[in-house]
């Protein structure tokens, strides 16, 4: 028997909405990093994780990459996904 596909979003507290899917994997957490840069510019970093524990720890590897990397500062944030059967209801749920 195939395994249930589904749509996972994400609401951020600045209001950015992030739907994953379809997918049939056993996402629960959403990581966002926005690295400042030099010169007013950005990057983002994004991805899903299996556990809190999973995506909090992308934390520390954000601490290395900032030193390495020289970023000025970043954020970090970790938000748990919401599961939806369609992308229409994921977005009205988030």
């Amino acid at each position: 028997m195939a395994k249930r596909k589904r749509y996972l979003t994400a609401t951020m507290a600045d209001g950015y909405v992030k739907t994953i899917g379809p997918t049939n994997t056993a996402f629960t957490h959403y990581w966002r990093l926005v690295a400042y840069l030099s010169g007013g510019r950005t990057e983002v970093f994004w991805g899903h994780a299996k556990s809190f524990k999973e995506a909090n720890g992308k934390k520390a590897a954000s601490q290395e990459a900032a030193r390495q990397r020289g970023w000025e500062r970043y954020d970090f944030e970790v938000v748990e996904l919401i599961e939806s059967d369609n992308p229409a209801s994921a977005k009205g749920k988030a």
